[in-house]
């Protein structure tokens, strides 16, 4: 049974926001795919992340998704939502939004604009301290190089002996398993939730140094599921082999399609009507589609049939 007030562990997928031919939100193909990421089995979802096309949508659009996957799933899982702003009033408002929508946890990138406007060590600290501050459910901080933020582990740990909420931490950063050693090390048992984020490419080595959880793209939670599953019930070899199936569909997507593919498996599995992006994100190159849905169907996933 699914462990929804934490401490959150497992596998959490990050959903799409489905669109419909024109660009439009598709509500209806939006709550299709979220019943098929609980039916493969995603022990949690995020919404509203950079794999969920949050830049390209309004504010009025980020509720409205918000509240629709929120009541649609309807506590059968955790559902962590994205908050992330760059100033602090407005991060702490969609937090204090998303939790009293019944949100699980907020995950949040440190505050970051372009290319080259950031904020010190004092403001990021700051920052997070203000958010937590606003709410009283958790913090995941996703230490991602999109921002540009060096965030060191030492830094990372300090926020979570100090700061209430701050527990979580998806790191997306290079060598992210030495860093997750690094954290956990530093941090204690203050750092509730070390998370291995990118795809899973660096799931194995991620897990072998500590994550508890893994926050991947959306299309196949039933092929990560055997890898973290089998790690879980000290299975390390049959890990391993899972690891090795799913490897070549993972690193397809984590290097050839981004954030494309979870809707072009959904859309070729029936699961949702379109799988399209909004402008300016361009449509994958049909070759480019076609070796992915190849490398699903070698592994059988779920997302292929599961709509049908």
């Amino acid at each position: 049974m699914t462990n929804l007030a934490g401490p959150y562990r497992g596998v959490f997928p990050v959903a799409p926001t489905v669109f419909d031919a024109s660009g439009a939100l598709d509500l209806d193909s939006q709550r299709r795919a979220i019943d098929f990421m609980i039916a493969a089995g995603s022990e949690g979802l995020c919404i509203l992340a950079n794999f969920s096309e949050q830049f390209v949508l309004t504010d009025d659009e980020r509720e409205t998704v918000m509240h629709a996957v929120l009541e649609h799933v309807a506590g059968r899982v955790p559902v962590i939502v994205t908050t992330t702003h760059f100033a602090t009033q407005v991060c702490a408002e969609r937090a204090r939004r998303a939790q009293a929508a019944g949100a699980a946890m907020v995950m949040i990138m440190p505050p970051y604009h372009g290319a080259t406007i950031r904020v010190p060590e004092l403001g990021v600290y700051e920052f997070f301290r203000a958010v937590s501050d606003a709410i009283s459910i958790p913090i995941m901080i996703q230490d991602a190089p999109v921002a540009g933020t060096p965030l060191s582990a030492a830094f990372l740990a300090r926020m979570a002996r100090e700061i209430e909420n701050v527990a979580y931490f998806k790191i997306e950063t290079a060598g992210a398993a030495a860093k997750l050693r690094e954290l956990i090390a530093l941090g204690g048992d203050a750092v509730v939730g070390p998370w291995d984020g990118e795809e899973a490419i660096t799931l194995m080595a991620d897990l072998e140094a500590g994550a508890t959880g893994a926050m991947t793209g959306g299309g196949y939670p039933d092929g990560i599921r055997q890898i973290t599953d089998a790690y879980a019930a000290g299975r390390r070899e049959a890990a391993m082999d899972a690891y090795a199936r799913w490897l070549p569909l993972i690193n397809y997507e984590n290097r050839q399609c981004g954030l494309l593919a979870c809707k072009a498996l959904m859309k070729e599995g029936g699961v949702i009507a379109h799988e399209t992006a909004r402008l300016p994100v361009q449509p994958l190159h049909p070759d480019t589609r076609a070796g992915l849905i190849e490398l699903a169907r070698r592994n059988d996933a779920l997302v292929l049939r599961w709509g049908r």
